[in-house]
């Protein structure tokens, strides 16, 4: 199986990085966005009670949420393209154990949101002047959070194509997936939300833990219930994420 692993494993990272209609989006559009947002509306950050001194280091986060998300809807995409041409279920054939399978294809997921993470980081520290009070075991804990967000999220995507097979259906995630970055905590503090309705959505949607974590490394260094808020919604994701990945590969081998 470690034959196997290592073989798709491979296989998905390298179609994934060797693609520049693939690589270059998912870097440039999490970067123009968080510019935008960097810009725009810095203003929100001389409202009182803002707990970050720069704006720019507290919507930092945000390309490391997006980045991860574009990485697991593009591998999952490739993943029904595998399906629609027959790859899939000729591989389903051969004696290739389904959890080779399943985490060989996630590595496309993990390889991608690696490289945006070092990227993301290298350009927020030189160019945007970003200050990580984490330092740089915060910047480290930072690309795993991005690497895994990527992995659960690409085993979510990977149970829709798994189920429908079709790639369109898969990219038709991503606009529920932006939906959730949108109405979170991700460009102002929960407290600080005004808006009832807002706040109460922003309040149980996962997705603001996470970018709370990563958040707490940039601007507060290491803010224990922040983290655990958000390895807990981490943890809740892979799970989740892998689970379904294998429920689907499962009902994919039965109707082969």
């Amino acid at each position: 199986m470690l034959t196997q692993l290592a073989a798709l494993s491979r296989r998905s990272a390298l179609r994934t990085l060797r693609d520049p209609s693939i690589v270059a989006p998912t870097l440039i559009f999490p970067l123009i966005f968080f510019g935008v947002l960097a810009g725009g509306v810095r203003a929100a950050g001389e409202l009182p009670g803002f707990p970050a001194e720069s704006y720019t280091d507290f919507v930092f986060a945000t390309p490391f949420i997006q980045g991860p998300l574009l990485a697991a809807i593009i591998t999952a995409t490739r993943l029904a393209r595998d399906i629609e041409t027959g790859f899939l279920d000729r591989l389903l054939l051969t004696p290739a154990h389904g959890l080779a399978i399943v985490v060989g294809h996630l590595a496309g997921a993990a390889a991608l949101a690696s490289l945006q993470a070092v990227v993301f980081l290298a350009i927020g520290l030189l160019v945007f002047g970003v200050d990580i009070e984490a330092g740089v075991p915060g910047a480290l804990a930072i690309v795993a959070f991005s690497v895994l967000i990527a992995i659960g999220m690409g085993g979510i995507g990977a149970f829709a194509a798994l189920r429908t097979g079709s790639a369109e259906a898969v990219q038709g995630l991503f606009p529920m997936m932006f939906a959730l970055m949108f109405l979170s905590s991700l460009t102002l503090p929960r407290d600080l939300i005004e808006v009832d309705w807002f706040r109460a959505v922003a309040t149980v949607n996962p997705t603001s833990y996470l970018i709370e974590a990563i958040r707490s490394l940039v601007i507060s260094g290491w803010d224990a219930e922040a983290l655990g808020r958000g390895l807990g919604v981490l943890a809740g994701v892979l799970a989740l994420g892998t689970g379904a990945a294998a429920m689907g590969l499962r009902g994919r081998v039965q109707r082969t």
